[in-house]
């Protein structure tokens, strides 16, 4: 029996211990003041605990971002950059490789691949950047594109997305990350990032990926111009998707880091917005298994604590993150496994290493290989 008293959530709280789904207006409940973050903390516990015990999932994975040049300028971005900008970069193949290289030196499972839009980089560059690590280092999985990218690609190619994402499967993207979602709502989305692939090409890129075989992850970035209505049509419009397909893995809310921005006048969601983001999205999204907990955007601190409002999941050692710490990020730039273990057990959780479609890692040193499936329960 839980804990929690306040009469504001006597209803969810009832929904909750009968696995019942919440509806719009518990998730605007979830997100007032009225309802204590301890308590919605607590719901958010029971169902991570039912759904995945007393795990807490970690993943060696380094990133890679091959160009930072775009030819969209999203309000939110720090990354970007111009095509003739000092800052800019693109990536040859020998970069690529020395940094697929480098994973596999240091016991990585997973690559995490995405980046800008390059005004004059073809499609082919792409697809080569996947099929030079593919073929040499065979044994990483390939997390690759968001629908961003790959609605780009589909404009290059003047192909459907489904033939891109079939294209990209041949060249060996093993899954797809979630970003580019942003947050759906045209009131939110035509403000911070309106030229870009918009909702319906973010669903129907994910829609086709699952129907392909692939999964993927989805996310939500907030603490900027959004509202909590925006949040919670955010989150029911992914798990009407997940309603469709099954296809989604895990979840990460993403906290808006202001600095170097075009909304740097703004001030980052604190600790006790991240926690209840976390908290009310367990409770909101209870088709997908997992939620991460992604320590770079958080902070460590705040990434433990989020282990108890309904995150089961850590994210990984993250070699070579650009994007968040462009924009402010005062986190490390990488964790050793062992300070992830740590900061997992200091939570009161077993830490164990997945990888990115969540199978145990059986591992001696760098020698790593497949285990058993996880299975969250339903």
């Amino acid at each position: 029996m839980l804990r929690t008293s306040s009469p504001v959530l006597q209803s969810i709280r009832e929904k909750v211990e009968a696995g019942e789904r919440l509806s719009f207006d518990d998730g605007l409940t979830l997100y007032s003041d009225a309802a204590p973050l301890p308590e919605v903390g607590e719901l958010a516990n029971l169902v991570r605990e039912r759904k995945n015990g007393n795990a807490g999932y970690y993943n060696i994975n380094t990133h890679l971002n091959p160009t930072n040049v775009c030819v969209y300028r999203c309000t939110f971005c720090a990354f970007r950059a111009d095509l003739r900008s000092a800052k800019g970069y693109l990536m040859d193949e020998e970069q690529v490789r020395a940094r697929g290289q480098e994973a596999v030196d240091n016991g990585c499972t997973e690559l995490h691949i995405v980046g800008g839009l390059h005004h004059q980089a073809k499609y082919e560059w792409y697809r080569g950047v996947i099929s030079t690590l593919h073929e040499s280092f065979p044994e990483l999985h390939l997390k690759a594109w968001t629908p961003v990218e790959i609605d780009w690609f589909s404009r290059q190619t003047k192909k459907p997305i489904r033939a891109v994402l079939e294209d990209m499967i041949d060249a060996g993207v093993g899954s797809l990350p979630g970003g580019g979602a942003e947050i759906f709502h045209p009131e939110v989305r035509n403000k911070i990032c309106e030229h870009k692939a918009d909702s319906s090409r973010w669903f129907e890129t994910h829609r086709n990926a699952h129907q392909l075989g692939l999964r993927s992850n989805c996310t939500m970035l907030y603490g900027h111009i959004e509202q909590a209505y925006h949040r919670i049509d955010h989150l029911i419009r992914l798990r009407e998707l997940q309603d469709e397909t099954g296809g989604f893995q895990t979840f990460i809310p993403l906290a808006f880091h202001p600095d170097n921005t075009g909304l740097s006048h703004i001030k980052k969601p604190n600790a006790l917005m991240d926690l209840r983001t976390m908290a009310v999205s367990r409770l909101m999204l209870d088709n997908i298994a997992h939620m991460k907990a992604y320590w770079i955007m958080l902070g460590i601190g705040t990434a433990q604590c989020a282990l108890a409002y309904g995150a089961d999941d850590i994210d990984g050692t993250v070699r070579h993150e650009l994007i968040y710490h462009d924009a402010g990020a005062e986190t490390p730039e990488i964790l050793t496994v062992e300070q992830i273990r740590q900061l997992i057990e200091e939570a009161g959780r077993e830490p164990i290493e997945r990888d990115t479609l969540y199978h145990r890692v059986e591992r001696e040193g760098n020698t790593w290989r497949t285990g058993e499936a996880i299975a969250a329960a339903k």
